[in-house]
């Protein structure tokens, strides 16, 4: 789906990232068109959860490009970059709950803040949103009362409230059991059918990415090593691919 004249969301340029003297990222190059849901791999410290960090502004890059809808977002005051932050939904690796409230003010926290809905409209979205999750029987439990499966569909309704255009998933199947793993991939799958939004899925696992994605980015010493579909990867001769894929499935 990348190219090919469709409008894109995400366009990353030569992104170079260091913690010290290790380099973490070194020059990766994306793009991603709108509607098109990449999955991110590689080993654990290869700085695939750095990128989405980049891309919302978390971090900063040393030097680079990131274009979102086409806004260059390196230099943009705080004020210009939450607005771009509105239109970007974010699942945290663990969900990033907060401990003090409840499942349904969790949800509620970015309308309070960022829009004008009465109470009563919060309600009726946080009820929506939770519902679209499955999780709408669960409005006024504390995060500590509920499983960790549970606290990432709580966390994709957060996620969603803003009504953003692009997804960024941190590990979503991390620490589950096999059967909430498909669950969550599943969700996953019906929420950007429904809602035709561009996602980018920072993984270790191999079959959600295959489940979920339109195009994998395999990344490997601060480079982007291959990108293609699920098959293409298959298909490499690569030593390094065929390395990961025997010893990620």
């Amino acid at each position: 789906m990348e190219g090919n004249g469709a409008e894109l969301a995400v366009v990353l340029h030569d992104l170079h990232k260091s913690f010290g003297r290790q380099k973490v990222l070194n020059g990766i190059d994306l793009k991603i068109a709108r509607g098109e849901t990449l999955a991110v791999l590689g080993r654990s410290g290869t700085g695939k959860s750095i990128l989405l960090k980049l891309i919302i502004g978390l971090q900063k890059s040393d030097s680079g490009s990131i274009r979102v809808h086409g806004k260059e977002i390196s230099g943009l005051s705080l004020e210009e970059l939450n607005q771009i932050r509105k239109k970007i939904g974010f699942l945290f690796q663990e969900a990033a709950l907060y401990d003090s409230l409840s499942i349904e003010e969790n949800v509620a926290f970015p309308l309070a803040r960022n829009t004008r809905m009465s109470r009563a409209e919060q309600k009726d979205r946080v009820r929506q949103l939770l519902s679209s999750v499955g999780m709408e029987n669960d409005l006024g439990k504390m995060p500590s009362q509920i499983s960790g499966g549970m606290k990432k569909r709580v966390g994709l309704a957060r996620a969603l409230a803003l009504e953003p255009d692009i997804l960024l998933f941190d590990e979503p199947t991390a620490g589950l059991d096999p059967i909430t793993a498909g669950e969550i991939e599943d969700l996953i799958v019906r929420l950007q059918e429904e809602r035709e939004m561009t996602s980018i899925v920072v993984t270790h696992d191999l079959h959600g990415a295959k489940t979920i994605s339109d195009r994998v980015a395999l990344i490997h010493e601060g480079n982007i090593l291959i990108e293609g579909t699920f098959d293409d990867l298959q298909k490499s001769e690569d030593p390094f691919v065929s390395q990961f894929l025997s010893q990620s499935s």
